[in-house]
């Protein structure tokens, strides 16, 4: 696997460090004057399109309880990627120290990435407060965003930017693939992660060449063992989407004004772990520039290794969508 050749090698590691610059210059945005823009989430809309939550999955819910189901996993998901972007940001304070005295193009990339994600840490509480306000209360986010930080700090570097490498590659494919022909979505959520997606775009580079940089530095040995702890980092993610659906399923149900079966509630836990794993995993690791990237600096003995740990996660996900179509 480590004999292809990643597009990006073509252009110099400097260049698009400076590319990085030159873009992130140019679509600066402000929180307030950009997105915001005094608007509150209208509950008459969808967050989340079918696509990503899965909700066509539930055919017994009516056309109100599905935009519920969407607003409750795009409330979790903004939750997410705030949570996501703590520990991103902190591990590009680190990695930056490396380029202090050396290619400041590239260091100016990085700062300006960590200024980026620190904006977007705020963006991301701030659309908590105002979807607080469009839903009942009850919602819980399970995950306390400084102690998975601390934990997911305390792997090695390559699997950190691995993970983070494959996580900004996804915000970017779900919003063109999915949110940005939706209709029907709110304007305000689409226009969060349109904003989110602009400067995530450049950070997901930027991610590729940190986490390149640090492959070309270690050893085999360094790198089977952080093979070993992106497995973990990803067993990880896992359970916190396990934990998360419990919570969104019992909030989701208890906001219904009609009982659901035991089955019915049984089936609507099942589709949010399910639609989790995709949009926090699945999507991540299937798209193909992240499997390129990681092909380029893995063994085929590492990639089946990586591949055996995914597996779990593959084929519930594939026995719970045959068993919805049954």
């Amino acid at each position: 696997m480590k004999a292809v050749q990643h597009e990006s090698a073509k252009v110099s590691p400097h260049q698009r460090y400076a590319k990085c610059i030159e873009v992130s210059r140019r679509i600066r945005w402000d929180i307030d004057r950009d997105v915001l823009r005094g608007r509150q989430f209208d509950p008459a809309h969808k967050f989340m399109p079918d696509g990503l939550s899965e909700v066509n999955r539930l055919p017994f819910l009516d056309t109100r309880e599905r935009r519920l189901m969407s607003q409750i996993q795009g409330r979790t998901y903004a939750n997410m990627f705030g949570m996501i972007e703590r520990f991103v940001g902190a591990k590009m304070l680190e990695v930056g120290r490396d380029h202090a005295l050396g290619d400041q193009t590239a260091l100016e990339a990085i700062v300006r990435f960590t200024d980026e994600e620190l904006k977007h840490q705020e963006l991301f509480r701030r659309v908590e407060a105002l979807a607080a306000l469009a839903l009942p209360p009850g919602y819980r986010f399970v995950s306390q965003a400084d102690e998975v930080a601390a934990f997911v700090l305390g792997k090695s570097t390559w699997s950190i930017l691995a993970l983070t490498c494959c996580v900004e590659i996804v915000t970017q494919v779900h919003y063109r693939q999915s949110m940005e022909s939706d209709a029907t979505l709110s304007p305000l959520f689409k226009d969060i992660f349109l904003f989110h997606w602009k400067e995530e775009s450049q950070h997901a580079i930027i991610d590729e060449l940190e986490w390149l940089r640090e492959d070309a530095r270690i050893d085999d040995a360094a790198r089977d063992v952080a093979i070993g702890d992106l497995i973990d980092l990803v067993a990880a993610i896992d359970g916190m989407m396990q934990a998360q659906a419990a919570a969104d399923a019992h909030y989701f149900v208890t906001l219904l004004d009609r009982a659901l079966s035991d089955d019915e509630e049984a089936h609507v836990h099942a589709a949010l772990v399910d639609a989790y794993r995709w949009q926090y995993i699945i999507s991540g690791v299937d798209e193909p520039r992240f499997g390129e990237i990681l092909g380029s600096v893995i063994t085929e003995a590492q990639g089946e290794r990586l591949g055996a740990a995914l597996a779990p996660i593959r084929r519930r996900a594939l026995a719970s969508e045959l068993d919805a179509l049954a």
